[in-house]
């Protein structure tokens, strides 16, 4: 009887552990309580090592030329926006009751040290009902809103997804952890055909907006040389008489 009781103790125990796999830059983690339900969360923080596994994998695997590897990366940069973003894929794969996480930039958050960051943007669809599957990419601002530095630091980050966020991870800590010591996600916009088309459409974005701000400025310049050309008149107007 007693060991009947130790093992009925133990699966309930169990029920309520998170799995963790792939400690890497891709994370997988399964949650259970003790009615049976489940939600497994991943996600995968984009490391300049693990945007060259995926850009050789897609290249071995599909067995492309040197210029189709290089639409790849381009398209799968564009994506990643890590010039402006920290980008994180989230997903979920949920076996239990409904998950509302709406408005998901309120269950989600980065941290770097003791610094919090709410997302910049995220996939908008985390905000409807999750009744079996839902995933999408998360960006973390890269900068720092109020220094303009960069907001990483050389060690570990972690993204932290509130317990009430679904019925089965309440009172479980749902975290991911990333040591990016090494990591160099600047190299991936620095190298490569990709690299250029990329800097390229921002010189294209920043030439529209300079562009646009010199009309701004020249709307502006043309209104004060029309009062100052009014005052001027006046006062000859007024020296005459």
């Amino acid at each position: 009887m007693r060991r009947f009781l130790l093992a009925i103790m133990f699966l309930v125990l169990l029920s309520n552990v998170s799995f963790a796999s792939n400690t890497g830059w891709h994370q997988k983690k399964e949650y259970r309580n003790d009615l049976d339900s489940s939600v497994t969360i991943e996600m995968t923080y984009y490391a300049e090592e693990y945007i060259e596994q995926l850009i050789q994998e897609e290249a071995s695997k599909n067995l492309w030329t040197a210029d189709e590897v290089e639409n790849y990366k381009y398209t799968l940069l564009k994506t990643l926006k890590l010039d402006e973003f920290i980008p994180v894929f989230v997903s979920f794969k949920n076996n239990g009751p409904a998950i509302r996480l709406a408005p998901f930039d309120d269950q989600i958050d980065l941290y770097v040290g003791s610094k919090r960051y709410k997302p910049a943007e995220y996939d908008r669809r985390f905000n409807f009902k999750i009744s079996d599957s839902r995933d999408g990419f998360v960006y973390f601002p890269r900068y720092d809103e109020e220094t303009g530095q960069p907001i990483l630091k050389k060690g570990m980050i972690k993204v932290i997804l509130r317990d009430t966020a679904t019925p089965v991870t309440m009172g479980k800590r749902v975290e991911f952890l990333w040591d990016i010591r090494n990591d160099n996600p600047g190299k991936a916009l620095s190298t490569g055909k990709a690299a250029d088309r990329l800097e390229l459409d921002r010189l294209i974005i920043r030439l529209g907006n300079l562009k646009g701000q010199r009309a701004e400025i020249q709307k502006q310049l043309d209104e004060l040389d029309t009062e100052l050309s009014t005052i001027q008149s006046r006062i000859t107007e007024l020296q005459s008489n």
